[in-house]
């Protein structure tokens, strides 16, 4: 028996919550630094329902020791006040200096803790969230684990993209719904939120392109990376400034381009 399975059977959900706080707060020092054991740890389905930690971990670790603001979209427990927040949980264990700040369509702010804010605030309001970032001195780590609609994974990100710290990153999770109608995707949907992202992938490369006079994007010029798994999406920001190695090459192209057309 490991110790987690040991953990839940000797301190179940049923036990009262002071007692359970105690002693998941004690095992959540003794595994500090392992995100997938946090995971179990905090009733959070980022392991387990789902394989998530395994990669933020190593996308986060060397993150871990500094001083951060986090943002996750989506508190969860739906409309109960009274459940959620077991990733911010989560969050707050791995991340020992960082403040953890989530927000949820419905009112949880009763949920908050030392180092964990809660508001109530829904993913599509930019009025809102400009608010919050600016109030937080803006986000390290962005995490959208919001409504999963389609249409709100892509407006949240084109808002809150930009407003991400330099060097941040910003993971959507449960992307399976870009290939759900009733969420506002399907397979092969220009409206879905694979579309989206897979339509940034190109900008990675932006100075490659042969088109005379190419203005690159927000886009195209802060991100540095894109990484893509199972239900997940992880884009890391930074300068996309480096130029092509040869010039010359994209001269020729487009000059072939120019008399063809």
């Amino acid at each position: 028996m490991t110790l987690i399975q040991w953990l839940r059977s000797k301190c179940p959900q049923s036990t009262p919550a002071f007692a359970r706080k105690s002693v998941r707060n004690l095992f959540a020092w003794w595994y500090r630094n392992d995100l997938n054991r946090l995971a179990l740890l905090f009733y959070t389905d980022k392991w387990g329902a789902h394989w998530y930690t395994q990669h933020y971990d190593r996308y986060f670790r060397p993150m871990k020791s500094r001083r951060l603001n986090i943002l996750e979209i989506g508190v969860g427990g739906y409309s109960s006040s009274t459940e959620g927040a077991t990733s911010l949980r989560m969050w707050k264990a791995y991340f020992r200096k960082s403040k953890i700040v989530g927000i949820d369509l419905y009112d949880k702010s009763n949920l908050s803790e030392h180092r964990i804010e809660i508001r109530q605030c829904d993913q599509t309001d930019s009025e809102a969230l400009t608010r919050l970032s600016t109030e937080c001195g803006g986000f390290d780590i962005i995490i959208d684990d919001g409504s999963h609609r389609n249409e709100h994974v892509i407006t949240t990100f084109q808002f809150l993209f930009p407003l991400l710290r330099p060097n941040g990153i910003y993971a959507v999770e449960d992307i399976q719904t870009a290939y759900w109608p009733t969420w506002g995707g399907g397979v092969g949907s220009p409206n879905s939120s694979m579309a989206f992202f897979r339509g940034l992938v190109d900008g990675l490369n932006h100075a490659e392109f042969p088109i005379a006079g190419y203005e690159p994007g927000l886009f195209d010029r802060h991100i540095v990376e894109m990484a893509f798994f199972h239900n997940l999406v992880i884009i890391q920001k930074g300068q996309n400034d480096e130029r092509t190695n040869f010039p010359q090459l994209i001269e020729h192209e487009l000059a072939s381009l120019t008399k063809t057309t």
